[in-house]
């Protein structure tokens, strides 16, 4: 059995196509059965993302099986398969193993090391197998995917530094304040950056924010969706009083909180230090601000910092990442090449005693009357003889079926002794 995949992404695709080769729901089962209906297919899976979408499929004969997907994408988006042909990748046999390791991993994505590939892995996976399109190659192998990407995440970290400026943020909060639970946020400014590190500081347990923002009803509805509170903007001094962080992310031109905004505000505080993330360029918050006393002040470059250790550490993670990935990929192609040894043996032993039994009676016939115990010396010699030298390359093929291209040398196996393999759809 042999797997290939085709794929394209965001690197390999305009989004006009990613768009018309995208898979979900109805849509999704539609696919999984036009697929699975070409004579080449044993197996599939689709694994479609905002950034990818990449068919699984198990087949007898690696072209015809890579011919019949490009077919289906090509039919499916409506473009000429030449096309189709230019804007996808495609990987076979070792190589389609290890890309769905990585991809598992988080090592293929747009952010190195990204954990919620492996969920959507994990969920392609169960959408395939709930249609019955999977065989029992692809249901290994995609188990085994999904332990690979565990593992990596276990043993590396890959996926514990943060590697965006929202995240980042958050990240510098927990390092200053430890639990987050019991502290008050101020946002200032309500666009995507805010919006972002708000949802990263709710899911790392903070309760209270307060929202300001030049428009109130754009504060407003933010609050809303992360259930904290606005404030209008001529209000911020006081709300400075009760923050114990303020994050601040404007398009305003100028400074928005004064040194001496925060001066009067450290007096209310009466020693409570708080915690200032300035992620505006230009900057909002003015810098003499990071001299007052219990004032921690950070800007954007200083998080950008931070990121660029925490990629730098990620890349490092990533090198261990191939390293698992090597050992497990050697794993399951020994597992896929022992697989698929067993019946081409037990074919290849038969082959050999119908000769051994054809060739012993049409022998035995030529030399007329014989004793019971002559037949049974020529019997046992013509056994030696098949036994003899079928032992040298069943004993290879053992060997062979260790290694990643175990499979590869059971296919030649097969066509140099013509085997008949009744069993191979028992595989599939």
């Amino acid at each position: 059995m042999l797997i290939v995949v085709v794929g394209l992404s965001h690197r390999t695709a305009p989004v006009e196509l990613r768009e018309g080769l995208s898979f979900a729901g109805s849509s999704l089962q539609k696919a999984l059965r036009q697929i699975k209906a070409y004579p080449a297919i044993r197996g599939c899976a689709v694994l479609s993302t905002c950034n990818r979408t990449e068919v699984y499929a198990a087949t007898l004969e690696m072209d015809e099986g890579l011919s019949a997907v490009w077919d289906f994408l090509s039919r499916w988006a409506q473009v000429d398969i030449s096309e189709i042909k230019n804007f996808t990748y495609s990987h076979t046999l070792c190589d389609a193993v290890r890309h769905l390791f990585r991809v598992a991993s988080g090592l293929d994505s747009m952010l190195l090391g990204e954990t919620e590939i492996l969920g959507q892995v994990r969920l392609a996976y169960q959408e395939a197998c709930a249609d019955e399109a999977t065989n029992r190659v692809l249901n290994t192998l995609f188990q085994q995917a999904i332990v690979v990407g565990k593992r990596v995440r276990t043993e590396t970290g890959i996926d514990q530094s943060a590697v965006s400026v929202s995240y980042a943020a958050v990240e510098l909060a927990r390092r200053h304040l430890g639990n987050l639970n019991n502290c008050r946020v101020l946002l200032i400014g309500a666009g995507k950056m805010s919006e972002l590190s708000a949802q990263y500081l709710v899911a790392h347990g903070v309760s209270s924010i307060i929202i300001s923002n030049r428009s109130f009803e754009r504060a407003r509805a933010m609050a809303g969706q992360m259930g904290g509170r606005a404030v209008k903007f001529d209000e911020l001094p006081q709300s400075l009083e009760n923050a114990d962080i303020v994050l601040s992310c404007t398009a305003a031109p100028h400074v928005v909180v004064k040194a001496a905004d925060l001066k009067r505000a450290m007096v209310k505080r009466r020693g409570r230090p708080v915690l200032i993330i300035d992620l505006a360029v230009p900057r909002d918050i003015e810098t003499a601000a990071g001299e007052l006393a219990g004032v921690i002040l950070y800007d954007i470059d200083d998080l950008g910092t931070v990121v660029d250790q925490n990629l730098a550490a990620r890349k490092q993670a990533a090198l261990q990442a191939e390293g698992i990935i090597e050992e497990e990929l050697a794993g399951f192609m020994s597992w896929l090449g022992t697989q698929y040894v067993v019946p081409t043996i037990a074919a290849l032993k038969q082959r050999g005693e119908e000769i051994k039994e054809q060739e012993l009676k049409r022998a035995l016939n030529r030399l007329g009357k014989l004793s019971e115990h002559d037949r049974k010396v020529i019997g046992s010699l013509a056994g030696s003889i098949v036994n003899q030298i079928l032992h040298t390359p069943v004993t290879q093929l053992k060997s062979y079926a260790l290694t990643a291209e175990g499979h590869l040398y059971t296919r030649i196996m097969q066509n140099l002794f013509c085997l008949d393999m009744p069993g191979q759809d028992d595989f599939d």
